[in-house]
């Protein structure tokens, strides 16, 4: 029986330029009529001698529902199931020369729980209840805006009493709640594709288009969007276009040849990570990644990508040894094909949805990542800045006697600070894989490690760069992160975590009310070194400036010895308040500071005009602004 095509020509044509964002509407399944409910299919397997659809609504019959593949070379095989329905489940039965096996669908929707991995039919319908946020969350979203994020792994932040998973709707109230007193802007999830294997945390990823089942169905995610966004809060999704999995249900080998990946495996397997690489020089291939990108951000009003694993993609040589990869064209390192999808990728998102972000996890210094594309770059809002946080890391571990010696790991980070727009993470990656907790890497004994960790912080917020923090740091986990059970919740019944809990709060009360503090984050104007020098008593003091011309001064005491009588220049007669203090003992600390404020005096010192005699408590942060006459 003959049905009309699931896609008209133009469709064809975008496709195979590799531009057609909304090919999840016309591939996968998709409820309809034609002369009698059903479903339309719509699958690309150029390569297969056949291709049918079996499921539940034909009884796994692998006859009874032949595809057939469009006359115009395009590779997409489609057909009209009778009957076919929502909620039904199916897969293709794929047969080559050779070979034949069976596959989930690269676009279902909605997927079985894992173990199993039979596709879904499933329709999006979802009324959506987040127009206020929508309409103006460009002002949330702007580079010039405070990003406090909080970066969570939905399948250990919290359990139930039986330490089974929460549903998306149980995670949106309780996380909202938790997140708005603590004071964040914005909730960035790792990744929720679909993925096998739980312990891959969502980086190996098998169904691109459906949410994980392990916490519900696509509504359940929307309204998880939906619910953060009534909330004030801004949900930026982990994406992983950098690599696939092996598994046999999956992409690799979809149509008994490399279709999704190269077929070299210097250039198609990942040696590092066991799995697939993107053929990103094959337009179908591209347009699929930049399709998946823009479904996520239409489909789920979603604000921001962070892209996994950026560095992966542009080198050729990543993670392999001499004679293990193929150089490009010109007979270097770089792969040409990933810079061009990564760049239409920002172009698209941008065009579309200039009030989101795209956010690069790139670990080296290839140059301009946050530059647009028409100055050369490749077109991000922003990008991780992973040499702060392994520099800050390695020097809170140091024992302070030493510290003195490593002083340019704190100060390196201003010769590059504003070479991109960064984001300065303190991530789940450093807090797995036997590299102990945050806490559990500061030095010292157990006061000195509480006392050291919000030091960090502080530092961390008084920085240029917008700022993240993974589950569990904001009250000081002792053990690692593990995705096996929640987090330690219970530490929160001790005084000192419960304090540092109560810093990151101010932290972000602070952070989010002066503009000195996120307005200028990448422009030189807003930072200025008060004295970055004295790395014999392992102090730092610096300026941060607002677009509003009000400024903040961050003193940082990295030593387990208070300062008493430490002299600073300022710019500003009168009083200066102590806005923030770390030591204070409402965080844990040991109450010394300087009475709420410090009056300046003519006395001129660093070449500025005034200065004040402060009381440094030991690993602490201060926080002062100049009292407004």
């Amino acid at each position: 029986m003959s049905h009309p095509h699931v896609l008209g020509d133009l469709d064809i044509y975008l496709f195979k330029q590799g531009r057609h964002t909304r090919l999840y509407e016309h591939f996968g399944a998709h409820p309809g009529s034609v002369d009698s409910p059903g479903t339309r299919f719509a699958v690309w397997a150029p390569n297969a001698s056949s291709v049918s659809v079996i499921g539940d609504f034909n009884c796994w019959d692998r006859n009874a529902a032949p595809m057939q593949p469009r006359m115009d070379s395009s590779g997409i095989w489609e057909c009209f199931v009778p009957d076919a329905r929502h909620g039904q489940r199916y897969k293709y039965f794929l047969t080559w020369p050779g070979g034949e096996a069976e596959r989930s669908d690269p676009f279902a929707l909605f997927c079985e729980e894992p173990p199993a991995t039979a596709s879904i039919i499933w329709d999006l319908q979802y009324q959506w209840n987040d127009d206020a946020w929508m309409r103006d969350r460009a002002s949330a979203n702007s580079l010039e805006s405070p990003w406090s994020v909080y970066e969570v792994h939905l399948g250990s932040w919290r359990r139930d009493e039986h330490g089974n998973f929460l549903n998306y709707r149980q995670i949106a109230h309780e996380l909202a709640d938790y997140v708005t007193d603590v004071g964040f802007t914005h909730v960035e999830i790792m990744p929720v594709a679909e993925h096998p294997f739980y312990g891959s945390w969502g980086y190996q990823s098998t169904g691109y288009f459906a949410p994980t089942s392990r916490y519900g169905c696509p509504q359940d995610l929307r309204y998880f969007v939906d619910h953060l966004h009534q909330r004030g809060l801004g949900v930026i999704l982990d994406w992983v276009p950098g690599h696939f999995p092996m598994d046999g249900h999956g992409l690799a080998r979809f149509d008994g040849t490399a279709l999704y990946e190269h077929a070299d495996p210097r250039q198609g397997f990942h040696p590092e990570w066991k799995s697939a690489i993107f053929n990103y020089g094959r337009y179908e291939v591209a347009g699929f990644l930049i399709c998946n990108a823009m479904y996520w951000l239409r489909e789920f009003h979603l604000d921001g990508l962070r892209v996994d694993g950026v560095a992966s993609m542009l080198y050729l040589d990543y993670s392999r040894n001499e004679g293990e990869w193929v150089p490009n064209r010109h007979g270097g390192r770089e792969n040409l094909e990933a810079m061009d999808l990564l760049r239409e990728l920002n172009k698209a998102v941008y065009e579309e949805f200039p009030d989101v972000q795209t956010i690069a996890e790139e670990s080296t210094s290839w140059p301009m990542v946050s530059r647009p594309t028409y100055m050369g770059g490749l077109g991000f809002g922003l990008k991780w800045n992973m040499g702060w946080m392994h520099d800050s890391l390695s020097y809170m571990a140091l024992d302070p006697v030493h510290r003195q010696y490593h002083h340019n790991l704190l100060t390196f980070t201003l010769w590059y600070a504003y070479a991109e727009n960064f984001i300065l993470p303190l991530s789940h990656d450093e807090v797995v894989h036997g590299k102990k907790s945050l806490l559990s890497k500061m030095h010292g004994d157990s006061w000195q490690q509480m006392a050291s960790l919000r030091t960090l912080l502080g530092y961390m917020y008084g920085l240029p760069g917008k700022k993240l923090l993974f589950m569990g740091t904001e009250f000081g986990q002792w053990n690692e992160w593990n995705h096996d059970k929640a987090l330690d919740w219970e530490l929160l019944r001790f005084p000192v975590h419960d304090g540092l809990r109560a810093w990151v709060r101010d932290l972000n009360r602070l952070y989010r009310s002066l503009s000195a503090l996120h307005t200028q984050d990448f422009t030189p104007s807003g930072f200025d070194w008060e004295n970055c020098h004295d790395a014999a008593r392992n102090v730092l003091s610096f300026f941060r400036t607002g677009k509003d011309g009000r400024t903040v001064l961050i003193v940082c005491n990295f030593s387990p010895v208070p300062r008493s009588n430490y002299v600073v220049g300022v710019d500003t007669d009168g009083v200066w308040r102590e806005v923030l203090n770390s030591d204070s003992q409402a965080y844990g600390g040991s109450g010394m500071g300087n009475m709420g404020e410090a009056r300046a005096e003519a006395i001129p010192v660093n070449n500025r005009a005034y200065s004040l005699n402060l009381t440094l408590p030991p690993l602490s942060v201060l926080f002062l602004q100049p009292e407004q006459a």
